[in-house]
């Protein structure tokens, strides 16, 4: 994977991230977890992409996303002359692109019950984003337990107990890692850094997600970060 840096330029950006091969566009590694999700995915599947970085929370965040997408939002795949943005979209091209790579599960059952979980991952679960927002470097234990967070934390919980007793034999959801790991990774991340107390077969799933290599690829890169974000910090639960 390689990473470029943006060009000041927003008329010359996108010519320059244009280049043969794939190109995801992503924002800070340690809060931006709608990013983490399709980068996981391409990372730990081998799918070689360059990376674009851009900083959230800045004067000049939304120009520089209206660079790459008029959805004003990341991440963004750049393939060729198409433009994919949102996660899910992004993983199901992926997918498509590279099925000898098996990014679903191959049994039917279990890649139907994947795709449903992780749709519901990808619509749902708003008060756990609002209340417990992702901070990869920050730890605060026991905070943004409101009634709808600890909802939405039961309910993960139910998904992940039922995936791992069916079909997670081999330690992930479905046994092999797939897109559905990737979409309940920033899941984790808000576990650990909220100190979610988890019944040991969950936290042992957690703790295997934490060692896989392209979740702790991210999350070493998430922490060297130095970047300000003043939006999103003032947005963190308070004691």
């Amino acid at each position: 994977m390689q990473t470029i840096e943006l060009d000041p330029t927003l008329s010359t950006t996108l010519d320059h991230a244009r280049q043969p091969g794939l190109t995801l566009v992503i924002g800070n590694k340690n809060i931006s977890s709608w990013s983490m999700r399709p980068w996981v995915a391409a990372v730990a599947f081998n799918i070689p992409f360059t990376e674009v970085r851009l900083l959230l929370d800045q004067p000049d965040t939304a120009a520089k996303i209206a660079a790459y997408s008029h959805a004003g939002r990341v991440p963004v795949l750049l393939a060729g002359e198409m433009t994919i943005w949102d996660s899910l979209a992004i993983c199901e091209y992926l997918a498509e692109q590279f099925p000898d790579k098996h990014m679903w599960p191959q049994d039917v059952a279990a890649r139907a019950l994947a795709r449903s979980i992780t749709a519901e991952m990808h619509s749902g679960f708003a008060a756990l984003r609002n209340d417990m927002s992702m901070n990869i470097q920050a730890r605060l234990p026991g905070r943004g337990r409101t009634p709808g967070a600890q909802a939405d934390i039961g309910r993960i919980c139910e998904i992940w107990e039922d995936c791992l007793a069916r079909f997670g034999h081999r330690g992930f959801l479905f046994g092999d890692f797939s897109i559905a790991d990737a979409f309940y990774a920033p899941v984790v991340m808000r576990f650990t850094t909220y100190g979610v107390a988890l019944a040991p077969a969950l936290q042992a799933y957690c703790d295997r997600m934490l060692a896989h290599p392209a979740v702790a690829r991210w999350v070493e890169e998430a922490m060297r970060e130095t970047d300000p974000t003043p939006l999103h910090d003032a947005d963190l639960p308070r004691a």
